[in-house]
């Protein structure tokens, strides 16, 4: 599990020369691979979410996908443009549409409705959206069952906490989000019933669907504040789901000197934040592989069919556990046995992990 085959996640987040100036969400930088060639050049635009290219999340995720489509494929041509609203991600859509790109990527679900509307105005135009299918005919979607994944992380927390209590957080209750924080709580209380133990999970209430969010993808100060009220309350692991926002809760664990530690999402949590000494380990969406390889099969003139799409799952690697890194002597030898045993009973079908926010086919 902790070797996380073929998910070069490397931290690929320092974008240089191609930041985004302050004014520009409808202005998208573009890398310059034409030289030396005169083939006609595929062309990939990514559309981000409002977390931004650089939130070391699932937009970061994207366009290191992009990248190593890239470099897979010298003839494909790519680049992105920041939403820094919702009501951008339409023009932005449009305005790759009037470019005539001939793949348009939108990442995160919030972007559902939005490109599900551009692309019913344009169906010869191919899109593929992260974390949605809106279930157009031109749209590929790329999900990600991160329930079965953030069981594991539920019951790693429940296995690890000195306090008795752990908690997760979110940005937004929507499913890319909840998906998470179900998985989570499940598996604390998968760990219960095995152990016979009473660890408490804050922060998220599965049945009711209710819990504690940031209502916001960026802000650091949010995550903070919403993670300072769950350690006031005992907790001392935390999950936060809120994109950059979390960094606000992954950096206040690294000042605390180990009072409290967390456990990130998306992206290996140290190799793309500064706070890998309280990161234990990360709930990894395989984003990166799934975005290359729907862009480089559509370069070579693949159909990329909208059914089923794809979806990232333990078995197929399309969700993992990260490794421990800094916790990996801190993490008993008997419980990282117990979670590899999880990971192979999900997979079998032996333990079934559900969440309403599951991905549809």
């Amino acid at each position: 599990m902790r070797s996380v085959r073929g998910m070069r996640i490397a931290s690929i987040f320092a974008v240089g020369g191609l930041a985004l100036t302050a004014a520009a969400c409808g202005e998208a930088p573009k890398d310059d691979n034409n030289a030396g060639s005169g083939a006609k050049k595929f062309s990939a635009c990514m559309v981000t979410d409002v977390g931004g290219i650089d939130d070391k999340s699932f937009n970061a995720s994207a366009w290191k996908g992009l990248q190593e489509a890239k470099a897979a494929n010298d003839n494909i041509d790519i680049k992105y443009v920041a939403s820094k609203a919702e009501a951008d991600y339409e023009p932005n859509l449009t305005q790759y549409v009037n470019q005539k790109c001939n793949f348009i990527l939108a990442v995160g679900g919030l972007m559902s409705n939005a490109t599900s509307k551009i692309a019913k105005a344009n169906p010869n135009q191919e899109f593929g959206i992260v974390d949605a299918n809106p279930g157009d005919a031109n749209v590929y979607p790329m999900q990600f069952d991160t329930a079965q994944a953030a069981f594991q992380a539920g019951y790693l927390a429940a296995g690890m906490t000195k306090t008795g209590k752990v908690a997760t957080y979110g940005a937004l209750p929507i499913p890319p989000v909840t998906i998470f924080m179900d998985g989570f709580v499940d598996g604390v209380a998968y760990y219960n019933t095995t152990k016979k133990k009473n660890v408490q999970a804050l922060g998220w209430d599965k049945a009711a669907q209710k819990g504690s969010f940031t209502n916001d993808f960026a802000k650091q100060d949010e995550g903070k504040k919403v993670s300072d009220t769950l350690v006031a309350q005992g907790a001392d692991i935390i999950m936060p789901v809120a994109g950059g926002s979390g960094l606000g809760t992954t950096a206040a664990a690294k000042a605390s000197g180990g009072k409290y530690n967390t456990i990130w999402v998306d992206v290996d949590g140290c190799e793309s934040t500064p706070d890998c000494a309280a990161i234990i380990t990360t709930v990894v969406k395989n984003i990166p592989d799934a975005v290359k390889e729907a862009v480089v099969k559509a370069a070579a003139g693949d159909k990329l069919p909208a059914k089923p799409g794809f979806v990232g799952t333990l078995a197929n690697n399309g969700v993992s556990l990260a490794p421990f890194h800094d916790f990996d002597s801190k993490v008993p030898a008997e419980l990282k046995t117990e979670i590899d045993k999880i990971k192979a009973d999900i997979a079998a079908g032996t333990i079934t992990v559900t969440s309403q926010a599951q991905p549809t086919k």
